[in-house]
């Protein structure tokens, strides 16, 4: 007989009442799941985030944790690793396990990026000392053979690798942490983590301190990451890219979807409906057996037949609904009067800040009707281009001849810090409208977003997302013909993402994009500029080009670097291409109308049919007028089938809304 090999065992973390212990559970003979939540509860003042949910994935499972912001995405992290305790319920993880996540703080001090991500691996560190110590030689043997194991002799081009391509040159790598910005530090810690390949990654939204460039960068990474990953991220194309599984946290459960991000959209549609018609269906199953017994508890002849269908009544368990909660679609006014193109022409143009400039040679056109999407590393000037077109920043060489009366809307992510945080949404709004009455105040703050559980909140009390609506409102309110975002999407939660391309598609001006959502850059930009080496200039390839430029190492993604090649697609057609975009747009209204028309189809026939359940559930009405009560009921069947139709043709426009306008 072999080896007895017994058990694996697993971190348990026990939850009660009263305090968190950890236990070694016995768990089978050979362990594959690295983490297992079960039953667990937590509620937070008074409202519970977490309700007795449990999930368990298997070791290995890159999965994305995706919910609305504020329903405990990062609470559920705070509880894995052992931060917080919750009520009841248990969290078991393998007892080896490493569990890695990003700190909140920057990284700072002297050491350089490289030595500080290679510090990370702290065994490797404290094996590397201890050779250097000891004089046994049998101890060194068995050092030099871990490192070996660990892959330790290459962990220095490892690290390197990961700075490359989160954004660091080999001159940067020996730079100190204090000679950075803290965005770029908070790369450095990502790195370091990355670097580490923990058993279990926690990575909570870690393309916010990111670059376009950093985040395809990083989607790569991440789905080929050897072991088990958790990522927190509203980024659509990292999580169709980088995840196999999606955790939806709802109503405080945690529900599993295999799949990419677009699937688990596609099935929790999907199974909304169902549940929808399942209800509908057991509706009207409880307002005829209701009408019986109604009709005939009474009557010593029916009464065992009413009892039973009592029973029966009792029995029909309700469908639990899904609940999508309302989204709060973003209004961006249109100009009111289009001006000609172009809008802005730059003839050798040249910008900074007092010093050398940091853009030069900027020959450039802008039309009325352009959507242009910036690309380039940051540091590179896409924010202070940005602020040239906004007259935030005056030329400091060149000539720029912009159309008289022009409007600009301009929305910056900084732009958040300087909300004023002892005024609400209503005091921002009226200081825009000083002379505006009362109730069209209070309508412009409600065209923002802000209704009256909102309106006058103090904006310290307001989440990033509302902040970010509040500004977006604040920059488009007076209907400008250039709309210049930049970093629009880092406090968005996927479906106000999605509420913002739709906004976008709806609005008939110019747009100036700067975003490291390729999702929201390929659904909205028509044109691609990218800013690099000193200058903006065309860019003729699409971001699935940039994408693979980015990657190759052909691009070099350090600020004020030139890119050492550029995509080698055919030039394109700019009026065509405008053309297209002015197309595409106008084919929205159309199926905006179908969508509004199926929808009062649906309306009407639901009010038919609640009609017509009324009055058949009048028990008097058969033996009064069978020909009658026949009629309503062959009407009642037409109806309903009507109604099916008309909810398909809704399904269908705004599915077709929805891919049209990049829903």
């Amino acid at each position: 007989m072999g080896k007895d090999t017994t058990t694996d065992t697993i971190r348990s973390i026990r939850i009660d009442p009263r305090r968190v212990a950890l236990a070694v559970v016995p768990v089978g003979r050979q362990n594959t799941h690295m983490l297992q939540i079960t039953d667990l509860t937590y509620r937070i003042a008074g409202r519970t985030l977490f309700d007795k949910a449990s999930i368990t994935l298997p070791t290995g499972t890159r999965a994305g944790l995706v919910g609305r912001n504020g329903t405990g995405k990062t609470t559920l992290f705070g509880l894995l690793k052992g931060q917080i305790s919750a009520e009841s319920g248990s969290i078991s993880l393998p007892v080896r396990a490493r569990i890695c996540s990003v700190e909140q703080e920057a990284p700072e001090g002297p050491t350089r990026l490289i030595d500080f991500v290679l510090s990370a691996d702290t065994e490797r560190a404290r094996l590397l000392a201890e050779a250097e110590t000891t004089a046994d030689g049998a101890r060194i043997g068995e050092i030099h053979a871990r490192l070996a194991e660990i892959d330790a002799y290459s962990a220095e081009a490892r690290a390197a690798r990961i700075l490359s391509g989160l954004g660091f040159d080999d001159a940067a790598q020996k730079r100190p942490l204090h000679s950075f910005s803290g965005g770029w530090r908070m790369r450095v810690a990502l790195a370091a983590v990355l670097f580490t390949e923990p058993d279990l990654l926690l990575l909570d939204e870690p393309t916010n301190y990111l670059d376009l460039e950093g985040t395809l960068w990083l989607e790569t990474y991440l789905s080929r990451y050897p072991h088990t990953l958790i990522v927190i991220s509203h980024d659509r194309d990292l999580l169709n890219t980088a995840v196999d599984t999606i955790i939806h946290l709802d109503q405080g459960k945690l529900v599993p979807y295999r799949g990419s991000y677009d699937q688990f959209e596609r099935q929790r549609r999907e199974k909304q409906v169902l549940a929808e018609k399942q209800a509908r269906k057991l509706d009207e199953q409880r307002r005829h057996m209701q009408a019986f017994i109604d009709r005939f508890r009474y009557k010593a002849s029916k009464a065992r037949q009413a009892q039973s269908r009592l029973k029966a009544l009792a029995r029909l368990e309700p469908v639990a609904a899904i609940i999508d909660e309302h989204v709060q679609p973003f209004r961006f006014p249109s100009p009111e009067k289009p001006l000609a193109s172009p809008l802005i022409v730059l003839d050798r143009v040249e910008v900074g800040y007092g010093g050398p400039p940091v853009l030069t040679r900027l020959d450039l056109r802008l039309d009325h009707d352009d959507r242009i999407g910036l690309l380039g590393a940051n540091g590179n000037g896409k924010s202070t281009f940005a602020k040239l077109l906004s007259k935030r920043l005056k030329a400091s060489g060149g000539r720029i001849v912009a159309a008289e009366k022009m409007k600009v809307g301009y929305f910056a992510q900084h732009q958040l810090d300087e909300v004023s945080p002892d005024l609400t949404p209503y005091d921002h709004v009226r200081r825009i409208m000083p002379q505006a009455a009362e109730s069209v105040v209070r309508s412009k703050v409600a065209q923002f977003g802000f209704g009256a559980d909102k309106a006058d909140v103090p904006a310290r009390n307001l989440s990033g997302g509302e902040k970010a609506r509040l500004m977006l409102g604040l920059a488009t309110h007076d209907a400008p013909h250039l709309l210049i975002l930049d970093e629009p999407t880092n406090h968005l939660d996927v479906d106000a993402r999605e509420a913002l391309v739709r906004a976008l598609a709806e609005y008939e001006g110019a747009v100036i994009l700067i975003s490291h959502d390729r999702h929201l850059i390929e659904t909205t930009a028509d044109r691609l500029w990218l800013v690099a080496g000193g200058t903006v200039r065309p860019y003729d390839g699409d971001l699935e080009d940039y994408r693979r430029l980015v990657l190759s190492g052909e691009i070099d993604q350090q600020p004020g670097r030139p890119p050492r090649k550029t995509a080698a697609s055919a030039p394109i057609d700019a009026a065509a291409r405008r053309r297209s975009a002015a197309q595409r747009r106008s084919e929205l209204e159309p199926l905006r109308q179908r969508v509004k028309s199926a929808e009062k189809a649906v309306e009407a026939y639901t009010k038919k049919l609640e009609d017509l359940d009324r009055r058949l559930a009048d028990p008097t009405l058969f033996a009064r007028d069978p020909e009658k009560g026949a009629e309503l009921a062959r009407e009642r069947a037409r109806s309903a089938a009507a109604l099916a139709r008309a909810e398909e043709e809704w399904l269908a426009a705004g599915a077709a809304l929805e891919e049209l306008a990049g829903g």
